[in-house]
């Protein structure tokens, strides 16, 4: 320090402290998710840009906030978006071309910043283009977009792929929302099922410890087209029907008339899963799926691989539709 006896400190050396104390201030600084909230007279909605992301789907009718709050402590995500990999991956390995690349279960979306490219106030796009980086995990050229719009009580999500590469892009997307159990305090999560939109043979494809399919198929009783939700069921991991004819599922109360559904016309797997003993339940429209214990399979030959070709675009879409009491 320089003094001047007696006095007080210089007033450069003052100024070079305030200089420092705002370089700390940057350097420490993070700033706030930009949550973009779109609504109109029954939902309001809350998006994030990291992974473009639900975080609120809130029923404005009956004041009940409907998705999962991402408690880190037990699952730290909303509503997370699978591109370009449903599920997992035998060791975390994806080969295109007979070339492996490092890539971690349900792909790198949910963990990317997206850029808002629309909104007004019933509709939001957002869009994820190709870097260095993806191309290090994933090498084909892309832009990925997500778009949110509010239709009446039902919220549309759409995924579209555009290929900005010289060859054909080879791809799984899907959704993962998670949504509250129960609606209402006082209810018990053994108050809830899930109805099927048709009489189905609910038979799952059991996973290992590692999260890949282990070749075993379970049936899943049922009533009629009443799944009970328990929080035993979700006790070895996910429910995955690969062969459902239903292109609904609604998650409903022996309590009371209000339900959420999920429409999911062109998505062929479906997965419904949940923490173990959380209070929360996931209805998961997905194009694709885990990989099976064993062999690395090509991209081109995994089960359940969708495709877009050069100069093409590749859509698709599902609903949350909000059945209100009022």
């Amino acid at each position: 320090m320089i003094f001047n006896k007696n006095k007080t400190p210089k007033a450069s050396y003052l100024r070079s402290l305030f200089a420092l104390y705002i370089i700390g201030i940057f350097i420490h600084y993070k700033p706030a998710e930009i949550m973009t909230t779109i609504e109109n007279d029954y939902l309001k909605v809350s998006i994030r840009p990291q992974g473009a992301e639900l975080t609120s789907l809130y029923n404005k009718k009956d004041n009940i906030e409907h998705l999962w709050d991402a408690n880190p402590e037990i699952w730290p995500w909303h509503a997370p978006n699978l591109f370009p990999i449903v599920g997992g991956l035998v060791n975390n390995t994806l080969r295109v071309d007979g070339a492996d690349y490092h890539m971690t279960r349900h792909g790198f979306t949910r963990t990317s910043i997206f850029k808002k490219i629309e909104s007004t106030k019933a509709h939001a796009k957002y869009s994820l283009h190709f870097t260095d980086d993806t191309l290090a995990a994933y090498p084909y050229k892309f832009e990925f977009q997500i778009l949110y719009d509010l239709m009446d009580n039902a919220l549309r999500v759409s995924y579209k792929v555009v290929n900005h590469d010289n060859k054909s892009i080879y791809f799984s997307v899907g959704a993962h929302p998670a949504f509250n159990v129960p609606f209402n305090k006082g209810e018990a999560y053994e108050d809830y099922y899930l109805e099927f939109e048709l009489d189905e043979k609910l038979e799952t494809h059991t996973l290992s410890s590692t999260g890949n399919f282990n070749g075993g198929v379970m049936l899943i009783p049922a009533e009629r087209k009443k799944l009970a939700l328990t929080k035993e069921l979700f006790a070895k991991d996910a429910l995955v029907f690969k062969n459902i004819k239903s292109r609904e599922i609604s998650l409903r109360s022996h309590k009371h008339n209000s339900f959420l559904s999920v429409e999911y016309p062109h998505f062929n797997y479906i997965g419904i899963w949940a923490k173990y003993g959380a209070d929360f339940v996931c209805m998961e429209p997905w194009l694709g799926c885990s990989d099976t214990d064993g062999k690395i399979t090509d991209i081109k030959q995994k089960e359940a691989i969708q495709k877009v070709d050069k100069g093409h675009v590749f859509e698709v879409e599902y609903f949350i539709k909000n059945k209100l009491l009022s």
